[in-house]
């Protein structure tokens, strides 16, 4: 689609940095200063002007892209909707409420799309921040901080005038209210608010507004929000754009409300107790464009709509901002309610979130967003329920690993996430207590739990899944497994499992390996027996101290395995540690076949036949011991990670991820556990594949105890 540009200051060059990666095109550059316009146009091939009429008289672009001064934007977005034009306008959408609204009737009448910036609810950061709300990690959200130092213009910016006639409101607090409107709604009330006007004395560039700007704020359906604008505090301090979110059971924290670039430390979850964990992204990041709003605007006209939601939340925004200046000017001396229509927020990811309302007496209601007006508001209340947000819009599932299409199949039959976490107590010839480092793979957002009765601390992660600021039980994948004793007694064993867990049912139950060995009872509570007793209960010894076998063959433990999946204890069933032959019989006999087959998968041991009949037959592949120090010290190994920025663990993970292989790590180490979960969004290139590829059969030697990562 073809478009022009009104506005060719410096925010065009980060518009037009991206403009050759869309469907979109530019057919012309406005300006009111001609030699500016005629610079940017110059580099696209475009037509340049001087002033808005002349180039809607002359060019018949069906979008503009309002890249105007603050004070500006609605202007020239009328003056666009008036000559039949849709409209993306850069942020705010006007600086009075009333005004905005009037430009969304105007649009609505022409039956035309007007699309509003920021689109920071739809980057990646800020959705991984929804997901972990609306995993339940938090509980209910009462009370957030948000933070909007837009700092001293005159250090960063050619041209600070339109920042001073505007002031911190309508430049910076827009991405955070935005941000939150989209999540929990409208905004009800301006609690309080107040403004002043620090800037240093040597400068001679002075803002015509205040400078600094502190509110409280309540939305109807969620928190009660501290927020903080400033041009005067600087945009490098501690906190830029910082949003912090905190409910009954935890925190999240996300670094920059506006940033369209997502890392591996933008956000942070701390349930309450505990410190703040790093969540980095699951899959390769999708960082966002500023033209990716006026190309999104652009394909929904192509598809014969006309989106007006965004600009409805920025009518929203402004009308929030005209409050904090009411109140913060003394009118109002309850605070302001913001009474906003049905349609003026529509499409907000967050339907509730609970929060009890403040009383509301004497108020300055806006209506649609837009005028306002006193009314007594005494009786008005509301009933808000406990519960928390439904994130329809904003939420993000961990997706299906993506794999070479020449490596790979992902079309599974189950989902699960690119990268799990083991739960196994041993490490260096010794058991230990994994509660917490399994409490902070959670918190770094692992969404696979891989247990087992062997290991013998189901209890302590049914305690971990049962605790405030626990991820919601239909976001996790949970595995478990039979031992090797109770293949004769597969049902009392997945019970036990279950009643350790705390868990009506698992996703999936495997057999730890396929060889049966004599009952020794139920296995409760292993890790608190010592360890001579764990031994003699999982390693039964007959009288020459050889392990003492079971007259149980493969096939019956597996029709007692569907039988719990027809009972609906296991959503799906498996096995591991299984040869290419075995697993080939237990599909020939199977009624219910494996959905999941784990192994030891790693470059020294890539077992590719056993992985290519798995994914040509639609069964995950599941890979423990992912990380032998013996690979993560091959010179190839450590050569990649070095070109790439990676350590060598997220190296050897990512090789698996893209097979289409889940690693399942289990280190206990903060850090590690961090930067593993962080592979996921790693990618390696063909060549670097074939590199690691090369490792196969070298690792005779390979040492699979210690820290595993």
């Amino acid at each position: 689609m073809k478009c022009s540009l009104v506005g060719a200051g410096s925010v065009a060059r980060e518009y037009l940095a991206g403009i050759d990666d869309t469907s979109l095109s530019l057919d012309a550059v406005c300006d009111h200063d001609r030699d500016r316009a005629a610079a940017v146009a110059a580099a696209h091939d475009a037509t340049a002007y001087g002033d808005v009429a002349t180039l809607l008289n002359h060019e018949s672009s069906p979008l503009i892209v309002n890249l105007t001064s603050h004070a500006a934007h609605a202007s020239v977005t009328r003056a666009a909707l008036d000559a039949d034009r849709h409209v993306f306008s850069e942020k705010p959408l006007a600086t009075d409420a009333a005004v905005a609204a009037d430009l969304i009737a105007l649009a609505e009448r022409r039956g035309l799309g007007l699309a509003c910036a920021p689109i920071n609810h739809r980057c990646g950061a800020q959705q991984r921040a929804a997901t972990m709300l609306a995993d339940g990690r938090t509980g209910p959200v009462r009370m957030a901080s948000a933070h909007a130092h837009v700092g001293r213009v005159t250090d960063w910016h050619d041209r600070p005038q339109s920042f001073f006639e505007v002031g911190p409101l309508y430049d910076g607090a827009v991405y955070p209210l935005s941000l939150l409107v989209a999540w929990f709604g409208p905004v009800e009330r301006v609690r309080s608010a107040d403004a002043a006007a620090p800037w240093p004395d040597r400068s001679e560039a002075v803002p015509q507004k205040p400078t600094h700007v502190e509110a409280t704020l309540s939305f109807a359906a969620g928190p009660l929000v501290r927020l903080t604008a400033s041009l005067y505090v600087p945009h490098r301090s501690r906190e830029f754009y910082g949003l912090e979110l905190h409910g009954d059971d935890g925190s999240v924290y996300l670094r920059d409300a506006g940033a369209f670039v997502d890392g591996d430390d933008h956000v942070t979850f701390g349930r309450v107790g505990r410190g703040y964990t790093a969540v980095p992204p699951q899959s390769p990041a999708a960082d966002r464009g500023h033209i990716d709003g006026p190309a999104r605007l652009a394909a929904a006209i192509r598809e014969g709509r006309t989106p007006r939601e965004s600009a409805r939340r920025g009518a929203h925004v402004v009308a929030v901002c005209n409050a904090i200046e009411d109140v913060a000017e003394g009118a109002g001396a309850d605070g302001a309610v913001i009474e906003t229509c049905a349609e003026a927020v529509a499409g907000t990811a967050a339907k509730a979130v609970t929060g009890t309302p403040a009383d509301r007496n004497e108020t300055i209601e806006v209506d649609g967003g837009g005028t306002a007006a006193h009314r007594d508001n005494s009786a008005a209340r509301r009933d808000d329920s406990a519960g928390g947000p439904d994130f329809e819009a904003s939420t993000t599932r961990l997706p299906t690993p993506v794999a070479q299409p020449d490596r790979a199949r992902t079309d599974a039959a189950i989902r699960l996430p690119p990268i799990g976490f083991g739960c196994s107590r041993y490490r260096d010839d010794e058991y230990v207590d994994r509660r917490e480092s399994i409490a902070t793979a959670l918190d770094a957002g692992y969404r696979l739990l891989d247990s087992a009765e062997l290991y013998g601390n189901e209890a302590r992660i049914g305690d971990l899944l049962a605790a405030p600021g626990a991820p919601d039980r239909s976001s996790l994948h949970v595995t478990s497994k039979v031992w090797n004793t109770n293949h004769g007694h597969v049902a009392e064993a997945c019970e036990t499992t279950l009643d350790a867990l705390g868990l009506d049912a698992l996703d999936s139950y495997l057999l730890h390996w396929p060889e049966a060995w004599a009952y020794q009872g139920p296995l409760r509570n292993l890790a608190d027996r010592p360890v001579e007793a764990q031994e003699e209960a999982t390693f039964p010894r007959d009288t020459d101290g050889e392990i003492e076998t079971a007259a149980v063959t493969l096939e019956e433990t597996w029709r007692s395995l569907e039988r719990l999946v027809d009972r609906g204890l296991t959503r799906t069933i498996g096995i591991c540690n299984v040869s290419l032959e075995q697993l080939e019989s237990v599909c020939s006999f199977a009624r219910v076949p494996p959905a999941i087959v784990q192994i030891e998968r790693h470059p020294h041991t890539p077992r590719e036949d056993l992985v290519a009949f798995c994914h040509r037959r639609g069964i995950r592949v599941v890979a423990h011991s992912p990380l032998p120090a013996s690979v993560l010290a091959e010179p190839v190994v450590e050569e990649i990670a070095d070109e790439r920025g990676l350590s060598p663990a997220q190296v050897v993970l990512a090789w698996n991820v893209g097979n289409g292989v889940v690693p399942i790590p289990s280190s206990t180490e903060p850090a590690h556990i961090v930067e593993n979960a962080a592979a996921a969004a790693v990618r390696l290139s063909p060549a670097e594949y074939d590199r690691l590829d090369a490792l196969a059969g070298d690792g005779s030697g390979d040492e699979r105890d210690g820290d595993e990562r």
